[in-house]
């Protein structure tokens, strides 16, 4: 079982892209300045009005409802699956943790968000099929590792999650890939079964459909506000 104690450390600026002596390690910028040429946008402007670093992320710059907005609007498997709506990334979401808290009942509350919030990166990123982020490579696995760090640190969890819980929490996700091939994305079973590895076993009673971004977004909220409130934040 995992633990954790949850501390503010009055040391570290949670707004972390405005830390001194940071240029003088960015060659790019200092070049920028010496040839007075503006430095191009770094930031992305959200819905709700804050202004996120994309290169050094802050976790004060994070918010849920955000993170919920642009979630319930990425579209898993390239938009490739059948029914009225695409089938979202929140919608994965949540069905990953569904599955994760199946398989581990006596998981804290704490655990069962950060399988929520698995792929929470993506309300900045989108959602790029394992066969894109291969060709990559490591920068876009960095890059996302700083803005889950960020959006971690947001929702007082560890930054970097104990290896065992990421590879359940993996596991899970491989689950959830392999009902959304059969049910929405056009895989056979014997398709799955070379691409993901063995059926689910106990998951017969999911049946996938797909639903409107608002509806997706409102369940995707209200999970995420029930862990919360167990997690005592």
């Amino acid at each position: 079982m995992y633990s954790f104690n949850f501390t503010k450390n009055p040391n570290i600026n949670m707004r972390n892209g405005n830390q001194k002596g940071k240029d003088k390690d960015n060659p790019n910028k200092m070049a920028q300045e010496a040839n007075n040429t503006p430095p191009p946008r770094a930031w992305q402007r959200m819905l709700s009005g804050r202004r996120l670093d994309l290169i050094n992320p802050a976790p004060a710059d994070i918010e849920i409802e955000d993170i919920a907005h642009g979630l319930s609007r990425v579209a898993r498997w390239n938009g490739q699956t059948t029914g009225e709506h695409p089938f979202s990334v929140a919608q994965h979401s949540l069905l990953v943790e569904e599955i994760f808290s199946r398989l581990h009942p006596q998981t804290p509350a704490w655990a069962l968000l950060a399988a929520l919030l698995h792929d929470a990166p993506e309300y900045v990123i989108g959602d790029m099929i394992s066969p894109f982020k291969a060709v990559l490579g490591s920068g876009y696995k960095a890059f996302e590792n700083r803005l889950q760090h960020a959006i971690h640190l947001r929702f007082c969890l560890p930054a970097a999650l104990p290896e065992s819980l990421q590879r359940q929490i993996k596991h899970a996700d491989t689950l959830a890939a392999w009902l959304e091939a059969t049910q929405l994305a056009g895989f056979s079973r014997e398709e799955a079964l070379r691409v993901f590895g063995p059926e689910p076993e106990g998951f017969g009673d999911i049946t996938l459909h797909t639903h409107s971004t608002g509806d997706i977004k409102a369940l995707f909220l209200d999970r995420f506000h029930a862990l919360i409130a167990q997690h005592n934040i």
